[in-house]
């Protein structure tokens, strides 16, 4: 097999550099990639800012949000179902009006139906004994629908598009019922303020100010064996006092007792919940960061 540069376009073969570049420029084929380090926020940064959470609080599912920018996130959806709701109760109350008026329009036509139809009966008796003697009034009932079907066929008028009237129009969007369950943007779930757990990073040193952490690489430490957190090391929230800690350090150390170490209180398998990290870039870090964008394929 020949070797030649990447943008090389003397060579007789067709290298996987340069369909994927052709896939790219041409606008269709599925386009798959994978992300690097610098398209991974950190592990201590907020799933809605991105930035590094000053008050942070995690969902039950491992998603960590700072506390204002996910609070202010569920009271604009929830005024946002308000006024859906708003909107789906005035279509309601249009269509149940507009039912009624339907109704009453139907009892209106059978009543003036009734009244057609009792105006129809002939008041005065019918002499049997003369009605068969007239021929000549039959013959000419006979004859009436023949006459007749012509100018009933040539009364009716096709449609026409150009007439104001006929033409079609669009009809109101229905509204569907909003559902009143908030939920999670990272995730899909339902979402509750009060299921919010409080996270409590452990500094790397305490002495430190906020603003000196943050120009550091290594910022917090597991709780309990004092390792360095980051993207790279699986951490777990422990639910009673919101501890991070390692996963290691879980499986190696609480899970033996299921007792907070800081706060001794008895722990559940629900109490600990496995932070979701953004990975490192790498594909050692156990993470799946492929992004997929599927766009129109050309047969051939």
């Amino acid at each position: 097999m020949t070797r030649h540069g990447k943008n090389c376009t003397a060579g007789a073969v067709y290298t996987y550099h340069e369909k994927r570049k052709d896939t790219a420029a041409s606008g269709y084929g599925t386009q798959r990639l994978r992300l690097g380090k610098d398209a991974i926020k950190d592990f201590d940064c907020c799933c809605l800012s991105l930035q590094t959470c000053q008050d942070p609080v995690m969902t039950p599912d491992g998603y960590l949000y700072e506390k204002q920018a996910i609070l202010e996130y569920i009271l604009h959806v929830k005024t946002d179902i308000a006024k859906q709701m708003k909107a789906y109760e005035k279509q309601k109350q249009k269509q149940k009006s507009s039912s009624q008026l339907e109704s009453k329009s139907e009892e209106r036509e059978r009543v003036e139906s009734f009244k057609t139809r009792e105006n129809s009966i002939v008041s005065k008796p019918i002499n049997p004994f003369t009605t068969g003697l007239t021929k000549g009034p039959e013959k000419s009932s006979t004859e009436e629908p023949s006459t007749s079907a012509p100018a009933s066929t040539s009364s009716q008028s096709l449609p026409s598009f150009w007439i104001p009237s006929l033409t079609p129009e669009a009809k109101p969007t229905q509204i569907k019922k909003p559902s009143k369950t908030v939920l999670c943007p990272m995730s899909g779930r339902p979402i509750k303020m009060n299921e919010l757990i409080t996270v409590r990073f452990t500094p790397l040193d305490p002495s430190l100010t906020r603003t000196s952490l943050l120009t550091r690489q290594d910022r917090y430490v597991c709780a309990v064996t004092r390792d360095a957190l980051g993207n790279s090391v699986p951490c777990a929230v422990l639910r009673p006092s919101g501890a991070v800690v390692t996963m290691e350090c879980v499986e190696k150390l609480i899970k033996k007792d299921m007792l907070d170490p800081l706060t001794g209180d008895k722990l559940t398998d629900r109490d600990i919940i496995p932070m979701q990290r953004g990975g490192t870039g790498f594909a050692a870090s156990g993470v799946d960061l492929s992004a997929k964008e599927a766009r129109p394929v050309m047969m051939v």
